[in-house]
């Protein structure tokens, strides 16, 4: 019998990677490539089967807090902190195409829509706002009603939004999730009010829940019909930053920090945790799926993106080195 060669997890060098923490990772919708945007004021984008920097971006005047693909994987889309900027970039040559203004404060995200000819960003200034892709005009602003939106998606008909609306101060802290018609800009429902903090949200697959993580460490799945909580899925000991479905909507995928700084994957239906993936010496900000589910990447404050097997939960590569900040 040959020898069994265990293969060590792969690093690349720190001269290649991130200066300072990553805020937002994703996987392009061939999952081809991944991109990244870091406290660095950087976007950068990388070849998922060998780790290596394919281009930056580099434009954002502050940190970079949101990175995405279009539905096509032809463009990215970038949101600024104080820059209060959303910015479009073109993959192949790395130049802006355009840059969305509008915003009073932080810009906290900024997605398309599931056809590829709208943008939502959200803000601290208590907005949501949406723009026309092609134009760069600004189709429609969404109020909230306690001071930031922190997370939004679209539903996977692109009809609705479902977003995170919250305080931006300590006192008095209130958060509510709200669910919008994209075309008439009324509100469809407000779910339950929380007194800690939700940071990321999201709808299933097939459009009939909405899935978001909390402050106190909880994530939860609720129906959007009947607004009621489906599913708790217990394990997260510090804020969750971070929940994603993936494709199939069989699983669900979740990064924490606040002394936790894990790795989750959950079985959506029964709230079983499979496996945990360890690692980080920071607050994970980011995680994603890839488009098939057999890998799962994430952002720290560490200032790396670790690859993993989502299969069997061993680190593929880390792409930089572990810092604690």
């Amino acid at each position: 019998m040959p020898p069994i060669i265990i293969k060590e997890p792969e690093v690349i060098p720190p001269s290649t990677a991130h200066t300072n923490g990553v805020l937002s990772v994703t996987f392009s919708p061939d999952g081809s490539q991944f991109l990244s945007g870091s406290f660095d004021k950087t976007i950068k984008l990388w070849d998922t089967a060998s780790g290596r920097e394919i281009r930056t971006f580099t434009g954002h005047t502050s940190w970079v807090n949101y990175v995405s693909f279009s539905p096509d994987g032809k463009f990215i889309l970038s949101s600024g902190s104080f820059d209060r900027t959303v910015r479009l970039w073109d993959i192949e040559t790395g130049e802006e195409i355009k840059t969305f203004k509008g915003h009073g404060d932080i810009v906290t995200f900024a997605v398309f829509n599931p056809e590829g000819n709208y943008i939502l960003s959200g803000s601290s200034d208590g907005t949501l706002k949406l723009w026309d892709v092609n134009t760069g005009r600004e189709r429609r602003t969404f109020w909230g009603q306690y001071g930031m939106i922190s997370s939004a998606a679209f539903s996977p008909n692109g009809r609705h939004i479902a977003f995170i609306d919250q305080s931006n101060a300590l006192t008095n802290f209130t958060a509510v999730i709200k669910l919008y018609d994209i075309n008439t800009g009324r509100e469809v429902k407000t779910f339950q009010r929380y007194r800690h903090g939700l940071y990321s949200v999201s709808f299933s697959p097939d459009g009939s829940h909405i899935l978001y993580g909390t402050g106190d460490g909880l994530i939860k799945l609720v129906n959007i019909e009947t607004g009621r909580e489906a599913r708790s899925y217990l394990g997260h000991t510090g804020w969750v930053n971070s929940v994603v479905f993936n494709v199939s909507g069989s699983n669900v995928l979740s990064g924490s920090g606040d002394h936790d700084n894990t790795i989750k994957l959950w079985d959506t239906a029964s709230g079983r945790e499979i496996r945990t993936f360890s690692g980080h010496l920071g607050w994970v900000y980011s995680v994603a799926f890839s488009p098939d589910g057999s890998q799962v990447i994430s952002g720290s404050h560490d200032t790396t993106i670790k690859q993993w097997n989502a299969g069997t939960g061993s680190l593929i590569r880390t792409i930089g080195t572990e810092r604690q900040q």
